[in-house]
C-alpha cells in the first residue's frame, strides 16, 4: 500500500493526467480546471470547500513528487489557482452556460493564465521559492489576483 501513495501524489500533481499534455501543460490544466469548476458554479460553499482542499492536497501531492522543482507535469497548482479566479462567479447560477457566462469565464481563465506567465509582484516572489509552497503560491497569488480583478469588472458591469 505504501507503494502506490507516489502513484497516487503523482496522479494529483498531474490532475489525473492533464499535465503530461506534450505541450501547453500548465493550459491543459488550467482549461481542465476551467471544465471541472463550472459545475461548482452557483455553490460558492461548495466552491469554496474544493479549493481549500484542492489547495491542501495539491501542496501534499506537490511535496511528494517535487523534490522542490516545479515540473511542468505539475499542474495541480494551476487548478487551486484557476478556482480561485472562476471564484468571483460562484455565487451565480449557471443552470444553463449563457454567452455571457462564457465570455466571464473565458476572462477569468484570460486572467489567471496572464499572471500564471507573466508573474508580476508577490507571484514572481512566490515561484523563485523553489518549494512545494512556491509551487502552490505562485499560482494560488496569481488566482486570486485574478479574482479580484474579475470582481471588479464584474461589480462594474
Amino acid at each position: 500500500m505504501a507503494g502506490d501513495a507516489p502513484r497516487l501524489a503523482r496522479l494529483v500533481a498531474t490532475f489525473g493526467g492533464c499535465g503530461l499534455a506534450p505541450r501547453a501543460p500548465g493550459t491543459v490544466g488550467s482549461l481542465a480546471a476551467l471544465v471541472v469548476g463550472i459545475p461548482l458554479l452557483g455553490h460558492w460553499i461548495w466552491m469554496a470547500l474544493a479549493i481549500l482542499l484542492c489547495t491542501f492536497v495539491g501542496w501534499r501531492a506537490t511535496v511528494a513528487v517535487s523534490g522542490g522543482a516545479d515540473h511542468g507535469w505539475i499542474v495541480i497548482d494551476e487548478v487551486a489557482g484557476m478556482w480561485l479566479a472562476m471564484f468571483p462567479l460562484a455565487p451565480l447560477p449557471l443552470t444553463a452556460l449563457r454567452w455571457a457566462d462564457g465570455l466571464w469565464l473565458l476572462l477569468a481563465f484570460a486572467l489567471f493564465r496572464l499572471f500564471d506567465i507573466t508573474k508580476p509582484g508577490p507571484v514572481g516572489w512566490f515561484d523563485r521559492r523553489h518549494d512545494a509552497v512556491g509551487i502552490m503560491g505562485d499560482d494560488v497569488v496569481a488566482g486570486l489576483m485574478a479574482g479580484a480583478i474579475l470582481a471588479g469588472i464584474h461589480a462594474l458591469a
